[in-house]
């Protein structure tokens, strides 16, 4: 059983017992939370595709952590012309474990 769910306006394709990095979400580690938005629902040949979601399926994770990706170098330049700008950038995610599917 799989479902696609959209969560800070990024679809994430999960299952049960799987562990994924969404971007930063404001809760505390270990609260339990409820995503509404399910885009499709499939359990074996069983897909039900929503319009633009499935009408009474929900998707519940638990919070394991927060944290901030590997580190992103910007930089720019012009040749010639002495231009040089050099920006590190981190994004900060939640990681969360799927605990259960219904629909």
């Amino acid at each position: 059983m799989y479902a696609v769910v959209k969560i800070k306006n990024q679809q994430y394709r999960v299952s049960p017992d799987a562990t994924l990095q969404v971007p930063l979400l404001a809760s505390e580690v270990g609260e339990t939370l409820t995503f509404d938005e399910v885009l499709m629902l499939a359990d074996g040949d069983d897909v039900k595709v929503g319009a633009p979601t499935v009408a009474g399926a929900s998707v519940a994770a638990e919070v394991l952590g927060h944290g901030r990706s590997r580190k992103i170098i910007v930089f720019k330049k012009k040749r010639r012309k002495n231009y040089r700008r050099k920006n590190g950038h981190r994004q900060p995610y939640t990681e969360i474990r799927i605990t259960g599917i219904t629909g």
